[in-house]
């Protein structure tokens, strides 16, 4: 598996003792039934045919132990654990929902909300004498978050998650590799950015990186993308669930709730999401998506 393994290289079996008790978060817990590719894993297999499943608990783990290998500061750790709690069911799906396709932010509203009401993280903060806010607003943490075409920790979690699951096109070598060259260099603009030691792994990173964005960008993935989004948005509109009930289901349960759902136009829709022949999907017209460039530090110093 080859999760386990990328696990294994970000040192997980020597996990920081005061992280522990916070891998028990019930609004974390809630992200292992939140798929990491986008509900696509209730897909048709034409399309879709992940290695292994990927949750966004599984991200937001590899995240925060990226941040603490790098920097070993808490605070910028439990931010980037934190730091995707308000992934809806679907994730970016809801993105697409709500037309933000290209920057991919909307469903980050409710991130202070589901912080707050988590009563077993607030007494872990408590007990660390860690300030809630410390962590809700994880974009003041230039390595966990920061704008493209630099490198954070989500963002190369990112490429390493996807390109074992997805695109399928990084091996355990490369995992390793890439961990290994990790660093901190401080950018252009004096803020610290993560970065690679060496010019053959940045480069081994940004191979992986573009095609990504050629699969994101495909007219079979926005078409499934959309069709899923069209389905949540009917099924919120017939009040089978409410828009609130994307960011406190698990997704598994919500699937199956709209597929048991006794609605003629629903039940047509999600036949079709699960049962999609590549080769019947129309050529659409597509979105102004997320474009994943990227152009990281090697040695502090931008490639061009």
């Amino acid at each position: 598996m080859y999760l386990k393994y990328y696990l294994n290289q970000l040192n997980y079996s020597n996990i920081p003792t005061f992280l522990l008790k916070y891998l028990k978060t019930p609004s974390l817990l809630r992200l292992k039934k939140i798929g990491y590719f986008c509900g696509m894993d209730y897909a048709s297999k034409d399309i879709y045919n992940f290695r292994e499943y990927i949750s966004r608990y599984d991200h937001s783990l590899t995240v925060c132990l990226i941040i603490y290998n790098l920097t070993k500061d808490k605070k910028m750790a439990l931010a980037g654990l934190f730091h995707d709690i308000s992934t809806p069911c679907f994730s970016h799906v809801i993105d697409y929902m709500n037309s933000d396709y290209e920057r991919q932010e909307s469903t980050e509203e409710f991130t202070e909300c589901c912080l707050k009401r988590d009563k077993y993280l607030i007494e872990c903060l408590k007990e660390d004498n860690i300030n809630i806010d410390d962590i809700i607003n994880f974009k003041q943490y230039s390595i966990v978050d920061n704008e493209r075409p630099k490198v954070c920790a989500d963002r190369i979690d990112g490429v390493i998650m996807t390109g074992i699951g997805w695109t399928k096109n990084i091996s355990k070598k490369d995992i390793k590799e890439i961990v290994d060259d990790l660093a901190i260099f401080k950018n252009e603009e004096n803020e610290e950015e993560i970065g690679f030691k060496t010019l053959n792994i940045a480069k081994k990173v940004l191979k992986v990186s573009e095609s990504i964005d050629l699969y994101c960008h495909s007219n079979e993935d926005n078409y499934m993308m959309q069709l899923l989004a069209n389905i949540t948005k009917l099924a919120i509109s017939n009040k089978v669930i409410s828009y609130e009930d994307l960011y406190f289901y698990n997704e598994e349960k919500l699937f199956n709730l709209l597929k048991n759902e006794n609605n003629y136009e629903l039940k047509r829709l999600i036949n079709q999401f699960e049962t999609q022949k590549i080769e019947d999907i129309p050529e659409i017209e597509l979105p102004k998506v997320k474009a994943r460039n990227l152009k990281p530090l090697v040695n502090g110093i931008r490639l061009k």
